[in-house]
């Protein structure tokens, strides 16, 4: 049976940012509009880490049983390792996605937005079928399409939305840019992983690009938030705080830039989440003062 610290390790907290960062931004973009809800805000963020969780899970159940986990460089994979049963890791996934609907559903009756449900439908099927069922998009190079959608427009917007009751420009710009900052996690990722995904056929947009182009389609992606920030200071001055938040992000680019591979890439991962999470707490508050 697998201990408590590999269940902690499969749940891959190094993608964590990547569901609190668009809930905090989105917050922020709330309170700009003068639209805060604390307890709805915290129900937001509890349906965002059900789904990453849940998706990392699920994720592990099916690249295990696909045999794509078997050689691999980075952390341990519970089925891929044998520490965990196929059955036991799929059963956690879907108790998750089980929560992220309960919380969902709540949002939903609250706002009495009601479509909202089918949104949130699609996000539990857009986090299964990543790499599960028979065709995974996940497989066919639209995984970094689907964080985007999901983890940057759909978490932000929906986070400001349940709230407000409508979205402003300014969470338009917010949800592109933690949706860009969390396409660069996962693009780091399968740079890293190249080598063995492709072997195993999995076909990810960084296995297309191949190695030059998944770094250079790296640095598009981390500067994104920071053409975000410029145009919100037009309107925001204040807003300029979010280019703080470029210091912790010269260590992954110049890894990145390095040509570095396998382990070396690890580092990149958790440097580029945290500095997604530092953008949407600093460009967030900004908002908050703003408003």
């Amino acid at each position: 049976m697998a201990t408590v610290a590999e269940w902690i390790e499969g749940a891959r907290p190094r993608t964590l940012p990547n569901a609190i960062a668009p809930v905090l931004v989105g917050v922020g973009a709330a309170a700009q509009l003068d639209a805060v809800s604390w307890w709805r805000s915290l129900l937001a963020l509890l349906v965002a880490m059900a789904l990453i969780i849940g998706v990392n899970y699920a994720n592990d159940y099916s690249d295990g049983v696909k045999g794509t986990d078997n050689e691999r460089v980075g952390p341990l994979r519970l089925v891929g390792s044998g520490a965990a049963s196929a059955k036991t890791v799929l059963g956690v996934a879907w108790s998750l996605f089980g929560l992220a609907g309960l919380f969902g559903l709540i949002l939903v009756v609250a706002s009495g937005q009601w479509w909202l449900l089918l949104l949130g439908a699609l996000c539990i099927a857009g986090a299964w079928f990543y790499t599960g069922g028979s065709r995974p998009y996940g497989y066919a190079g639209f995984g970094e399409v689907a964080v985007f959608v999901f983890f940057g427009l759909a978490a932000v917007l929906g986070t400001v939305y349940v709230q407000a009751g409508r979205v402003s420009w300014e969470a338009l710009g917010c949800a592109v840019a933690v949706g860009s900052l969390s396409m660069a996690v996962l693009v780091a990722n399968n740079l890293r992983d190249i080598p063995t995904d492709r072997e195993a056929g999995k076909i990810t947009l960084a296995v297309r690009l191949g190695d030059p182009g998944t770094r250079r389609f790296y640095l598009v992606l981390v500067t994104v938030p920071f053409l975000v920030t410029v145009a919100l200071a037009f309107a925001h001055p204040v807003t300029l705080v979010g280019l703080l938040t470029a210091a912790p992000l010269i260590t992954p680019v110049k890894t990145v830039t390095a040509g570095s591979t396998g382990l070396q890439l690890i580092p990149v991962l958790r440097d580029t989440g945290l500095a997604m999470l530092a953008w949407a707490v600093l460009t967030g508050a900004a908002l908050a003062f703003a408003g």
